[in-house]
């Protein structure tokens, strides 16, 4: 009932807009968001589209939509005000984006967004969404992740470096979408290039006189990694090591945090809180195990209706 309530008025009327010196950046997978059309340029964009063996059509298409603007509603519902930056991975393409913050939910809070194609093999990349009312766009780029010996075509990073239009801030976020350990064999390598290019991305950062940096995104690993030293020991800080039960995907019965948040030190000053948020209608119950788990677009091959197999991370950062 709530959300039906926070959903009625959005339509009505204005979000609430909270404390304008308090920053919301919200990450998210979105678990193949690919359109429903077949362009022709690749396996997975056939597979994802009305004729393919997914069989996406545009209904499903823009009801993933929804779903995804009804939780930066619920966002706003919960924590007193719309997130100002989005972060999301797995999106085919612009087509995707624009349809998602010019779609009925979004349309009015003005949200721009910024994206760039990928060498990723199968045609996802990652973008990011912001409030152009609360932020201007400084400068964007896709920074390329290679491999010194074999081929590596994944994901680019993303950088944005973001001015706040009222107190004039910078802030530069860096949106990550690492590979994946499946596909079989050895596949560190993989990560442990994407890891070494965000670190070469960050010292480059700082050493251009970048003080607020945000690296965020789906690293495909656990804060555990010892991997991840090599972001902390040079000057990233890993914001959060998740309570026992906590995580943004389901294995087994098990959560799993591998969508992380790191800043630099001149972040600490705005008090950063990094939050799971669990809207009720993301998740479903796990028949195989004890708890909920993510209510996933397709599990196997069968559609399954839900937005993502992956919860979404909150990142707040105060005054």
């Amino acid at each position: 009932m709530k959300t039906l309530l926070f959903l009625i008025l959005s339509l009505l009327g204005p979000m609430p807009e909270g404390d304008p010196g308090q920053t919301l950046l919200l990450f998210w997978n979105l678990e193949n968001f690919f359109d429903y059309r077949d362009e022709g340029t690749g396996d997975s964009d056939l597979e994802f589209s009305s004729m393919g063996d997914r069989h996406w059509t545009k209904t499903k298409f823009y009801r993933k939509c929804l779903g995804a603007a009804k939780t930066i509603l619920w966002i706003s519902d919960i924590y007193g005000k719309l997130p100002d930056i989005v972060g999301v991975a797995e999106v085919e393409n612009a087509f995707v984006v624009r349809r998602l913050v010019q779609g009925d939910l979004l349309k009015k809070y003005g949200y721009g967004f910024i994206h760039y194609d990928s060498p990723d093999r199968r045609g996802i990349d990652v973008a990011l969404l912001y409030r152009k009312a609360v932020f201007d766009t400084l400068e964007s780029g896709a920074c390329r992740v290679v491999a010194e010996v074999k081929d590596l075509r994944t994901r680019d990073i993303l950088r944005v470096k973001l001015r706040h239009r009222a107190t004039g801030d910078t802030v530069t976020v860096l949106v990550n979408h690492h590979p994946s350990k499946y596909g079989g064999g050895e596949t560190s390598w993989r990560r442990e290039a994407a890891v070494e290019r965000l670190r070469s991305l960050a010292d480059s950062l700082r050493r251009n006189g970048d003080r607020n940096i945000v690296a965020i995104g789906d690293f495909n690993d656990t804060p555990d990694n010892p991997l991840f030293k090599r972001l902390t020991g040079n000057g990233l800080l890993h914001l959060m090591k998740p309570d026992e039960g906590e995580g943004t995907i389901r294995f087994n019965g098990k959560w799993e945090m591998i969508d992380l948040c790191f800043i630099s030190p001149g972040l600490l000053k705005r008090g950063p809180k990094l939050i799971i948020p669990n809207p009720p209608f993301l998740t479903e119950q796990d028949r195989s195990h004890s708890g909920d788990k993510p209510l996933r677009t397709y599990t196997g091959p069968r559609y399954n209706g839900g937005v993502s197999d992956h919860r979404p991370i909150l990142l707040i950062l105060e005054r």
